[in-house]
């Protein structure tokens, strides 16, 4: 946990430690695999994963225009990292859409 908590934090020095750990809890086993564990930005069936399953389902955000947007642009904010971890990634575009507090 400590280690997802200090990523998010590179990017948002006052993350919640809650809110990640809520991030942590819903991804569950998929964070025990490497490959499962991070977001491959530069592949589409990936970040069409990330808008359906996260920011559709999880955030209830149905607009695909928007979804797109924020997922474009965590991956910008991100792009300097070689391995995006998914608990970022997804704790970012939680906050781009205002849901924080919803998880």
């Amino acid at each position: 946990m400590t280690d997802y908590l200090a990523d998010v934090r590179r990017y948002d020095a006052a993350a919640d430690e809650a809110v990640v750990a809520k991030i942590v809890k819903h991804l569950g086993i998929a964070l025990r695999s490497r490959d499962a564990s991070l977001v491959a930005a530069s592949d589409p069936e990936e970040l069409a994963r990330v808008r359906t399953s996260w920011i559709g389902k999880k955030l209830g955000i149905e607009d695909a225009e928007k979804a797109n947007a924020v997922i474009a642009s965590v991956a910008e904010t991100m792009k300097g990292d070689h391995s995006k971890q998914r608990v970022t990634f997804y704790y970012l575009t939680a906050k781009a859409l205002g849901k924080l507090e919803s998880l």
